[in-house]
């Protein structure tokens, strides 16, 4: 798996790259000392894990991953024990606080490679554009024609659906439903939001370089920079 260190001091970054180095399965591909040169990093490599500090010059970590457009797994990284709670509101691995000792380090890694291995042991089928899911969300069942989903949007541990004048929650990540997905309906508008390509019904060009589609419930959402490029391509002649 690829990895990336965003670490502001330069002391511990070093060291826990050096820590890292014993770990073969981690591909290391780079450091970073603030999330300016961390969002650059994450463009090019797309890494699978940050180890990430929360406090640092400019950007926390916390605003970092606010505004990346895919869900990396986490491990945190920091000296501070009372943004804990706060982290696993994204796909952390586990909460080091500084010093990080080899052996707490190790135990980190060891909680990655069972996710991946369950993740790997339980893999769930495609969905097909005449699919039909079901959905409990509290007291309500519903059975939901993929075709008729709008857009799904990132709630934290939970995606909600749009479909048909409704919504719902589903206990998903965005990742994993893009996963099972029929590509050439669903389509990453941005780390909030999955959008069907038939539900819309206007786009126009975005101040910061990218797209806002309108949606056929009439709600705009924004296609990020890096994806805008792909959008057109795909509803291109």
């Amino acid at each position: 798996m690829k990895a990336l260190v965003i670490e502001d001091s330069r002391l511990a970054r070093n060291g826990l790259l050096k820590m890292l180095s014993g770990f073969k399965d981690l591909e290391v591909v780079g450091a970073a000392g603030d999330a300016v040169q961390a969002r650059e990093l994450i463009d090019q490599h797309r890494p699978g894990l940050l180890f990430l500090d929360i406090h640092m010059p400019g950007e926390t970590g916390f605003e970092l991953l606010e505004t990346l457009d895919y869900q990396p797994r986490i491990i945190f990284t920091t000296a501070y024990s009372e943004h804990a709670i706060r982290s696993f509101d994204y796909r952390t691995v586990d909460y080091l606080l500084k010093p990080i000792s080899q052996e707490r380090l190790a135990v980190a890694i060891e909680k990655l490679a069972s996710e991946e291995e369950s993740d790997s042991e339980q893999p769930e089928p495609p969905l097909e554009l005449n699919s039909r899911i079901f959905v409990k969300d509290g007291s309500e069942c519903h059975l939901i024609e993929v075709q008729s989903i709008e857009h799904f949007e990132n709630c934290k541990n939970y995606a909600r659906l749009f479909f048909n004048g409704k919504k719902a929650f589903v206990k998903k990540s965005l990742s994993q439903l893009e996963q099972r997905l029929p590509s050439k309906l669903f389509f990453r508008a941005n780390r909030q939001f999955i959008i069907n390509l038939d539900a819309i019904t206007s786009i126009s060009e975005a101040i910061h370089e990218g797209y806002d589609v309108t949606m056929r419930n009439g709600e705009t959402i924004e296609i990020s920079r890096r994806n805008a490029q792909r959008l057109k391509e795909l509803m291109s002649l």
